[in-house]
């Protein structure tokens, strides 16, 4: 039988921009009185989303709203979304480091954070110190953590410097110390922010590897919050997507990640993100030929392109098209150059077409597009220009659910008796 662990309901967090106070000291008393008799504070101005590039007349902003969900015992679950969703706010609130505005959240256990570089260290103490300091905060016993202690230093790498003052840690020594604690400690829940990003990759391999395990293999809670929808992918089992301070999706991982990067081709696609580039000759518009964007194997996806020479009477350039899976990975990439073709451009308006024969396995995948001049200097890039889904493989073997590689070439196979 499954067991909630955490449960949100009707969660919501506002923020006031600029002066925190009311004005008047009859207006604090009455949200103090609002308060103690545990209902709404009046002066909060409802219906403000967290849309950070839209003006506001409201002096109020909902980080967080309408937030509900379960996680049972043992999930690991991945909480994504663009910058200012929410994410970090959240799991603020899930570590009692904050209180909600409104709602309630409700979760059994100790609960072991991660949120920023150096939280909960004391820069004046050792890193022997800290160790049983945040021991002692998450309730543990002086022997419980000593007979952790060899562990955890160990997984940090840090020996040479247990006995310095954290102070003196570099921030790669400090996110090291401080996941080995919180991963080694005997929580119930474990809560992990993009801190993660700050160590080598070896060292973001190996938590990913011990944050798998404490799920796995000992039943515990993990949440973790991080943009690389491989890690995620890789490490979570669910996942929460945040956008303007809601719930977006919720549910599988894969399902809660595509649902994410497509919104993103959504969102780039009303307006053209352009990654880099003088913009001497634009990119107008990308659109694959095929309307549904489906493509089965081998069948060729036809890519259409329209461009803007404003600035220059001639310019000999080269188009490129880059293909992303699903995780962000760049998996294929074709110049015109490589098969040593170049195009003159007049001062006007033109088009050209992309082919390819589609070698994909099935999934979503997604485009961008650039231009570069003879000289190598970028004119146009843009980021994630369109989204396809390559589709009809025959999957259905016991063995094989998940194939491995990237792309299919085309064969033939030959029976010799």
């Amino acid at each position: 039988m499954s067991k909630i662990i955490i449960k949100a309901e009707n969660l919501g967090k506002a923020y006031q921009i600029g002066q925190i106070g009311t004005g008047t000291i009859s207006r604090d008393l009455e949200r103090w009185y609002a308060k103690i008799r545990k209902k709404e504070d009046p002066f909060l101005k409802i219906g403000e989303t967290n849309a950070q590039n839209i003006k506001s007349e409201s002096d109020v902003v909902w980080s967080l709203k309408d937030i509900n969900f379960e996680i049972e015992q043992g999930d690991a679950v991945g909480i994504i979304g663009r910058n200012g969703a929410g994410k970090s706010t959240l799991l603020k609130i899930l570590s009692k480091v904050t209180a909600p505005t409104t709602g309630k959240i409700t979760g059994k256990g100790r609960i072991a954070s991660l949120l920023e570089v150096g939280t909960g260290f004391h820069p004046e103490l050792s890193g022997r110190e800290n160790i049983f300091l945040n021991g002692a905060i998450l309730g543990m016993r002086k022997k419980e953590i000593q007979r952790k202690l060899d562990e955890i230093v160990d997984f940090a790498g840090i020996e040479r410097y247990l006995d310095t003052p954290v102070k003196r840690y570099s921030s790669g020594m400090y996110v090291r110390l401080a996941f080995a604690v919180a991963a080694h400690l005997e929580s119930e829940i474990l809560i992990v922010d993009e801190v993660l990003a700050v160590g080598d990759a070896e060292f973001q391999k190996k938590c990913l590897g011990k944050m798998n395990e404490v799920s796995k293999s000992e039943g515990r809670t993990v949440l973790f919050v991080s943009h690389n929808m491989g890690s995620v992918r890789h490490l979570c089992d669910n996942g929460i997507l945040l956008k303007n301070g809601k719930i977006s999706s919720v549910g599988n991982i894969k399902e809660v990640t595509d649902s994410y990067l497509t919104q993103n081709i959504v969102d780039v696609s009303n307006s053209y993100s352009h990654k880099e580039g003088s913009r001497l000759v634009e990119i107008d518009n990308v659109k694959l030929e095929k309307i549904d964007k489906s493509f089965k194997i081998h069948e060729e996806i036809k890519l259409s392109i329209s461009f803007n020479n404003k600035h220059i009477d001639k310019v000999t350039c080269c188009f490129f098209i880059l293909i992303y899976n699903s995780e962000g990975e760049c998996i294929a990439g074709s110049f015109q150059t490589d098969t040593d073709q170049k195009i003159t451009l007049e001062k006007d308006k033109g088009s050209l077409t992309f082919s390819m024969p589609n070698y994909l396995y099935p999934g979503k995948y997604f485009i961008s597009v650039g231009i570069f001049d003879d000289g190598g200097h970028f004119l146009d890039w843009v980021e994630y220009a369109e989204i396809f889904e390559s589709s009809g493989l025959y999957m259905n073997n016991s063995l094989f659910k998940e194939r491995l590689g990237i792309t299919i070439p085309t064969s033939s196979w030959k029976y010799n008796g």
